[in-house]
Order: C-alpha cells, then sequence, then structure tokens
C-alpha cells in the first residue's frame, strides 16, 4: 500500500461527506497518484466503518466489472466488489426517492442468495450452487460519489476511483421470484429491460465472465485473502448483463427474465 492511514482516512471521509450531500467529490487517484488497487479497497472499507458506525448493518457483496467491456474500459482484467447494506434494499415496485442518489443508473443482474458460508481462494462453481439458497432477479442502483469526469482537468476515474466508492454501488431491488440454482443454467438467464415501456436493453447471464457463478468463486477468494467469506443469508450481486441505465425522476424501470421472474422500481 502507498497511502498511510491517514490519507486513507481522509478519503473515506471525503466519501462519506460526498454521499450525505450529495455533493461528489474529486477523483481519489488524482488526489493520491501512487495510490494501488489495495489502496482503494482500503478506503472502501473506510466508509464502509462509517457505515457501520451509524448503525448500518451488512447484507452482502457486490460484484462489478464482470463483462469484457466493462474491464476493457477500465483497463484490467478482473472484477471488483463492493459491500451492501440494509438501507440500500428495496422491494420490486418500489418508488425510489430521486433525493435519495447524486446520479443514479441501473443495471439488471442475477442475485444468489447464501444458505451456507463460502470461504477460501479455492472455491469451486459446484461449491458456490452448494452454498446458494437461491437466486431472484434484481436491479442494482448504481451512484457515484466520486466524479465519472474531473471538472477541472477532464480525467476520467479509473478503477482505483471506482473500487474507492464502493464499487459505484449505492442500492438494489429485489424480486420475489427464487429459483434453485441446480434447476437452471445461469448462462442462459437473460432479461429484457425496459425504460418508460419502451426497450432499452437485452442480455444474459453469459455475459457475466460466461458463469455468473464464477463472480462468487471470485468474491470468495478475494475476501479469503482479508480474512473475510461470504456468509449464510447475505445476498451477491453477481455482476450485471447491460449496459448502466441512467435515470431521471418518473423513470420506470422494468426486467423481464421470463420463467427467472420480473423486477420493477420507479424513480
Amino acid at each position: 500500500m502507498a497511502l498511510n492511514a491517514r490519507q486513507i482516512q481522509a478519503a473515506a471521509q471525503r466519501l462519506h461527506h460526498a454521499e450525505s450531500t450529495r455533493q461528489q467529490t474529486g477523483l481519489m487517484s488524482l488526489a493520491y497518484a501512487n495510490m494501488t488497487m489495495d489502496d482503494a479497497y482500503a478506503i472502501q472499507q473506510g466508509w464502509v466503518d462509517h457505515k457501520l458506525a451509524q448503525g448500518r448493518r451488512i447484507v452482502g457483496h457486490k460484484i462489478g466489472l464482470t463483462s469484457k467491456a466493462m474491464q476493457a474500459a477500465l483497463k484490467i482484467d478482473i472484477p471488483d466488489s463492493g459491500v451492501l447494506f440494509d438501507d440500500m434494499l428495496f422491494d420490486s415496485g418500489s418508488n425510489i426517492p430521486q433525493d435519495r442518489f447524486i446520479q443514479p443508473r441501473v443495471e439488471a443482474e442475477i442475485a444468489f442468495v447464501m444458505k451456507h458460508d463460502l470461504s477460501g481462494a479455492n472455491v469451486t462453481v459446484e461449491q458456490v450452487i452448494a452454498a446458494t439458497d437461491y437466486l431472484v432477479p434484481s436491479l442494482e442502483i448504481l451512484d457515484t460519489r466520486i466524479f465519472r469526469v474531473c471538472p477541472d482537468t477532464g480525467v476520467a476515474r479509473n478503477v482505483f476511483d471506482t473500487i474507492a466508492d464502493n464499487a459505484a454501488n449505492a442500492g438494489l431491488v429485489l424480486g420475489t421470484q427464487h429459483t434453485d440454482p441446480k434447476q437452471v443454467d445461469m448462462r442462459w438467464i437473460g432479461a429484457i429491460v425496459s425504460v418508460n415501456g419502451k426497450v432499452e436493453e437485452t442480455g444474459l447471464g453469459a455475459g457475466v465472465l460466461n458463469q455468473p457463478a464464477l463472480g462468487i468463486v471470485w468474491l470468495a477468494a478475494r475476501l479469503s485473502q482479508y480474512g473475510d467469506s461470504i456468509k449464510a443469508g447475505e445476498i451477491v450481486l453477481s455482476g450485471s448483463f447491460i449496459r448502466p441505465i441512467e435515470t431521471q425522476a418518473g423513470t420506470l424501470i422494468e426486467a423481464d427474465f421470463g420463467d427467472f421472474g420480473q423486477v420493477s422500481c420507479r424513480f
């Protein structure tokens, strides 16, 4: 790690303030030109600690940057991850307060709900499936507490900014239909995503590392590096198979996963 504890704490405080005031903060990668991926996750953990100190409860994890297109855009070859909190959860059909977020965008994903703990650097897809209680259709609400593009320099954020910013996660909407992961080929779970009644995006589970369960494999290995694990009862968002959809007040997002179920929300 290149940053010291004081710098990491200051960066985490900037994120906390940005979210609280709904005023974006500058790029961490510009403020700390020598920062590493470990520094980015340390900043994220500092932000998580703020949430826990406020009484929030961790309910799971999100996995991002699982598609080849997104990895190429940020010049990396691995996913990233963030933390889900209890106050991020919305039921399908919910009205999302527009003033809750800064620049909300939405992605469609397969969510895993775990029935057993999962840990270690060598977890297999079969072990992921065995440890999963059920799959459920979901929408992830993305937000950016850090500028996407620096207004002064025109420099775009990089993967370290995204990781520090809790992998851009801010909320999730869960459907109600549960599917046994042993009874479905996740690669062929797809969604038609509409905005105000018009089809905007479509995609297949295969877009997530060619097998969404591989994201859970990756997450278990990453968490094990820090002595952590995926725990029973937690929700894991496995990664989006559509491009992020911009929203504004009045936007209705509907995702039709066919036999897998539906999920929707309105801003």
